[in-house]
């Protein structure tokens, strides 16, 4: 018994145990507690991503300031890149400036502390001792540790206060001194870069400007803010209680370099005219736009208001203080923005008569004419189903009679124009102007690029066709005319307008090449040499003559729109130029809107700015004077409104005989080197300047501005527009705005203005 009691005890120990089963009960609940924790944990995150989000920075401050905080982050500002001119000189940078920063709590913390360091801010960094005071006494600022008191300060003033506070043993100072220097505390600079423009106002609209170190609206600093904005790195320490310091340092990572096609002593040629004629008669605006045909390069800019990129919200270029004072902040708003607006790019206007070559260009590419037609101008054209509505040509009530292609652009004949679009039809006139990119943008790299607006086959009749033809009835801005031209001047090439040609790294090595863009060929060769020839024909002997340039060949037309209402008096004139004929180096763009006198028709005043221009531009770019027999640049007579005017690119002027004279009054040649009256070069002292063989050594750019007298003939060519019956261009709806350029800015606001 005894042993069978034994073996059913060893059974019984050696049955399993019964398991206990989660039942669903069980499960349920583990999954619900499960799924209240993961909720708890989703309310967390969200909750710390919201205050981040919201109150990031607040508590941030706070925790710098908080007593007992030993850790220390500082940012490692990056330094923006550079913009360069084609030849490599520097128009903009940074340098770099330092934040003065106060820790209140540490300077507090010691009253021996106080009196050394508010003296040594107020003396050395001329800093308001009552703000310093204030701070470090006021509840809420006292026992912070970040009080900024001062921004961009110079290295220069930073070294001065280093040398201050930094007393060395050999220092002649007395014990006492040396002690007083010895308790400025809790003084420290943070790092930070300043933009600086080194030409100020020049090429102020391309370059434009930086808000703030990463803030850019305006210009190229916005359309390639990107590009020039580097990542910020970061410092962070660990002070012990025994003040050893941990540090790990990532390194800022410096922007990208951008080097431009814009040249600047032709950016100086271009604005020493500009200001010439502002100064002599003046206009709402003037828009000028230097280009190079070969490759859709932008040389020189010129579209608006003056304006110190060093101090972009000073309105005192353009305003009067008075005028300023009496602005309120809507207003102060409004005019900077349009003081910041780019003419050139932004603007939309009837362009006039300037399109007439690109219109025939079209019309012959189309086979629509051919180079041997003809047509007869007898005033104007009669349109209306009861042939009521008469479109004048500009010589009307004469005629111009029969005339070739050559003879209809140099005359600038509207009449044939209108026959010419005719001939077209509305489809073909449409498609051809599309060819040449109206209606939508070119793609230059500046932001806020206007399109222009262009008929539809709905809203293009007969009348409208006939307007177009001659550059009224429709809008387009400088950089859609020019680049239009250009492909019609350089054998047909369409090229997307540019500016900048290559990017570098902070060391200076190329990052990337931008090359020309071809986009498309719009017109042959052959047609394009016979443009160019009738052009030519216009500069010689029709309307464009007034801006010849002796010693060069060149090919022109201008270009006179009436503003709408039509009969209002207000009018663009302009006028687009190339030279050599045979081979375009320099394709400019000129337009005056509204010139300040009663009669504003008159294309010969863009011609005189651009005459100025081309007179030291071509000499200037190195173009060999192609109609000059022994290759030297003869004297171009210049409009006599720029007596006293001109300031030259070297800080020479104008005198009252038409002489080119330094700011002491000596005789100067066009490179601002002294030459007495026969043109032989003077060094510094006045005495003749001798070759190796000792004879006087004579200047090869010398220049003049003389005064040319208007001929009867002047006023038989004319081109303008007077015609009530001259239709309106179509309301725009903004379609494909966006085409092509997708940098837009709605320019600033007041923040950004520096209003309240």
């Amino acid at each position: 018994m005894q042993r069978g009691e034994k073996l059913s005890n060893t059974r019984q120990r050696n049955k399993k145990r019964p398991q206990k089963k989660i039942n669903h009960l069980m499960r349920g609940k583990l999954v619900g507690l499960f799924a209240v924790v993961l909720l708890a944990l989703v309310c967390l995150l969200g909750r710390i991503t919201y205050i981040n989000a919201t109150s990031g920075q607040k508590y941030k401050k706070q925790v710098l300031t908080q007593a007992q905080q030993k850790y220390e982050s500082n940012v490692l500002p990056a330094k923006r890149g550079d913009i360069y001119d084609r030849n490599g000189n520097i128009l903009a940078t940074s340098n770099k400036v330092y934040n003065v920063i106060l820790d209140c709590k540490t300077v507090n913390s010691d009253e021996d502390y106080v009196e050394p360091t508010v003296r040594a801010l107020t003396e050395v960094l001329g800093l308001d001792e009552d703000d310093i005071r204030s701070r470090l006494s006021a509840e809420k600022t006292a026992n912070s540790q970040y009080q900024i008191i001062k921004k961009q300060l110079s290295m220069d003033d930073k070294k001065k206060f280093d040398e201050y506070t930094n007393v060395s043993e050999d220092s002649d100072l007395s014990d006492a001194q040396k002690k007083e220097r010895s308790n400025i505390k809790g003084v420290w600079f943070e790092e930070d870069y300043l933009r600086s423009y080194p030409f100020n106002d020049l090429a102020c609209d391309t370059i434009g400007f930086t808000l703030a170190r990463d803030t850019a609206d305006v210009g190229l600093e916005s359309y390639y803010n990107s590009t020039l904005t580097g990542a910020d790195g970061r410092q962070y320490g660990y002070i012990n209680d025994d003040s050893d310091v941990e540090q790990t340092i990532i390194d800022p990572s410096d922007g990208q370099s951008i080097v431009t096609s814009l040249d600047v002593g032709a950016q100086q040629i271009v604005e020493k005219y500009v200001n010439g004629f502002k100064s002599s008669m003046g206009a709402k605006n003037i828009g000028v736009v230097v280009m190079k045909p070969s490759t859709g390069e932008i040389i020189a800019m010129d579209g608006g208001d003056r304006y110190d990129l060093n101090d972009p919200r000073d309105l005192s270029q353009v305003y009067s203080q008075e005028e300023i004072k009496a602005m309120n902040d809507e207003e102060t708003v409004t005019a900077l923005n349009a003081m910041w607006n780019n003419f050139c790019v932004t603007d939309a206007f009837e362009p006039g008569s300037v399109v007439k070559p690109i219109v025939m260009a079209g019309a012959l590419e189309k086979g629509k004419i051919s180079v041997n037609d003809s047509f007869v101008c007898d005033g104007g054209q009669l349109f209306g189903a009861n042939g009521d509505t008469y479109i004048k040509c500009a010589v009307w009530p004469d005629a111009h009679g029969t005339e070739t292609l050559r003879e209809v652009i140099a005359n600038s004949c509207n009449d044939a124009m209108m026959q010419i679009a005719a001939k077209m039809g509305t489809e073909q006139f449409l498609k051809a102007q599309t060819l040449f990119n109206f209606g939508s943008r070119a793609g230059i790299d500046l932001p806020n690029e206007g399109s222009g607006v262009i008929h539809t086959t709905e809203t293009m009749g007969e009348t409208e066709l006939a307007c177009s033809a001659f550059g009224q009835g429709f809008t387009c801005t400088m950089i859609q005319e020019i680049n239009a031209m250009c492909s019609v001047i350089n054998g047909g090439y369409y090229y997307q307008p540019h500016l900048v040609t290559a990017i570098k790294d902070s060391n200076g090595g190329i990052v990337k090449n931008i090359d020309p863009v071809l986009m498309k060929q719009t017109i042959s060769s052959d047609i394009s040499a016979d443009i160019r020839s009738y052009m030519k024909a216009s500069v010689d002997e029709g309307t464009s003559h007034t801006s010849k340039v002796q010693g060069y060949s060149s090919g022109g037309k201008t270009g006179t729109a009436e503003k709408l209402p039509r009969g209002n008096k207000k009018y663009v004139v302009s006028f687009i130029t190339f030279a050599p004929v045979d081979d375009p180096q320099v394709l400019m763009y000129v337009v005056v809107d509204e010139p300040n006198t009663e009669d504003q028709a008159d294309s010969k005043y863009p011609q005189y700015i651009a005459q100025g221009i081309l007179s030291e531009l071509l000499p200037y770019l190195n173009v060999t004077p192609d109609e000059s027999e022994d290759g030297s640049v003869p004297e171009t007579e210049l409009w006599e409104g720029f007596k006293g005017k001109l300031v030259d690119v070297s800080g020479s002027s104008v005198d009252a005989n038409g002489n080119l004279v330094d700011a002491e009054g000596n005789l100067v040649d066009m490179d601002g080197k002294r030459i007495d009256e026969d043109g032989y070069l003077l060094d510094d002292n006045g005495e003749h300047v001798l070759d190796a063989e000792g004879q006087y050594v004579k200047s090869n750019n010398i220049g003049a501005a003389s005064a040319t007298n208007s001929s009867s003939e002047d006023n038989k060519l004319k081109e303008a527009i007077s015609d009530t019956n001259v239709p309106a261009p179509p309301e725009n709806n903004d379609t494909g705005t966006d085409e092509g350029n997708d940098m837009e800015s709605e320019g600033i606001t007041n923040e950004e203005a520096g209003l309240e």
